[in-house]
């Protein structure tokens, strides 16, 4: 079975969705508007809404017309804290804050699906389509899960996708297992003595203790961790001083760890603090760690990951789906709701070249009903499994 056709007859409805969503993006737990039209979306489709969960998350609740299972589909909302820089237009009208990551996509898709199997209800079980806010970072899943998501739509599986311009246009890919890094972030504060720039012998430079550190973090990996672990240590962030002729009295900087072994975490995690104890000693200055996990490693169950292909291969063709083998050093929040519920989360590549987070990226509407159909025959072919 190719793209759904009764998708695909309402393939512009969800263009112009998307793209009206890409225009007012929102960031994290501020998704008001967009939250507003999804709830109002769905409860015009007459599909039963629960609004405010996790501060700005929607769950929409749609029983078929006879008994079996409840398959949760989930879909983010949040944009990035980026300028967009690709003309459209339909470019952002929100100053610094962009869909640069294509959850404006991923919100259109699930609202896609939502409308087919409203209309047709010809599915066994129930659906529980989750509109998560806050996904980049700021743990929106777990907000979701507090508030007791699972406890209040029990699940029997999950399953979601994320767009991949590095992929291609219809193709949808899934690894069983641990398929996304976990990921944790960190804020190092260093206090030093400020000075004038012509004086620097009455200083505690933080810029030089800071630019040490930098070299220093950079050792982490490469020397204390096995070359065949997949562990990354970036720092993202440094910032110090207002003036040419001072030096400041403190710097900042932050970064992030990328993992997929908690032993290989604890270990970056006691040799970062170990490089700020030894660094404040040898310097005689103070230096601070914020170090916090804000990201699961991402585990997709290996029965449900074969599921989900074989629905994204009754909408693709067997050739557009395949299992993958390589991991990803990127985080995806879901993760923590694959803990909860066992499931799979997949790519779904479309036509451009421009890679996520890029001020220039831009989505292919081209991928909507294809992820719509996916959506749709997720719930169809798994509400009704033994």
């Amino acid at each position: 079975m190719p793209t759904l056709d009764r998708i695909e007859a309402f393939a512009d409805d969800l263009t112009a969705i998307r793209r009206d969503f890409h225009e007012h993006p929102e960031l994290g737990f501020q998704e008001v508007r967009t939250a507003a039209k999804v709830a109002q979306m769905l409860e015009g489709w007459g599909i039963e809404v629960t609004r405010g969960i996790g501060k700005t998350g929607v769950v929409g609740v749609l029983k078929g017309d006879r008994p079996g299972r409840t398959i949760g589909l989930r879909a983010d909302m949040d944009a990035l804290p980026i300028h967009e820089q690709t003309n459209l237009p339909y470019a952002s009208k929100n100053p610094g804050i962009m869909h640069a990551c294509g959850h404006d996509s991923h919100t259109t898709m699930l609202l896609g699906a939502a409308r087919y199997l409203a209309e047709t209800r010809d599915f066994a079980g129930t659906a529980v389509f989750i509109f998560q806010p806050a996904e980049e970072g700021l743990g929106g899943a777990r907000a979701m899960i507090a508030d007791g998501l699972f406890d209040r739509f029990p699940c029997d599986e999950l399953y979601g996708l994320h767009n991949s311009p590095s992929h291609g246009p219809g193709e949808f890919g899934v690894k069983k297992g641990p398929a996304m890094a976990g990921a944790s972030f960190f804020d190092i504060t260093i206090t030093g003595q400020g000075s004038h720039a012509a004086r620097p012998e009455e200083s505690k430079d933080p810029v030089v203790i800071g630019a040490g550190l930098v070299s220093e973090i950079q050792s982490i990996v490469s020397r204390n961790l096995a070359p065949t672990h997949p562990v990354v240590v970036s720092i993202t962030q440094f910032h110090a001083g207002t003036a040419y002729n001072v030096i400041p009295e403190t710097a900042t900087m932050a970064g992030t760890v990328r993992y997929f072994d908690p032993e290989d975490m604890a270990r970056v995690e006691k040799r970062l603090r170990a490089l700020c104890s030894g660094l404040a000693v040898a310097h005689d200055c103070q230096i601070e760690l914020d170090l916090r996990n804000v990201f699961d490693v991402l585990m997709n169950d290996d029965q449900r990951a074969e599921d989900l292909l074989e629905a994204a291969r009754n909408v693709v063709g067997d050739e557009n789906a395949r299992l993958k083998t390589d991991l990803v050093m990127g985080s995806e929040d879901m993760a923590d709701m694959l803990r909860v519920v066992p499931g799979a989360y997949c790519t779904l590549g479309h036509g451009g070249n421009v890679p996520l987070h890029n001020p220039g990226y831009v989505f292919d509407d081209a991928a909507l009903p294809v992820g719509a159909s996916f959506f749709a025959r997720m719930v169809e072919m798994r509400g009704a499994a033994a």
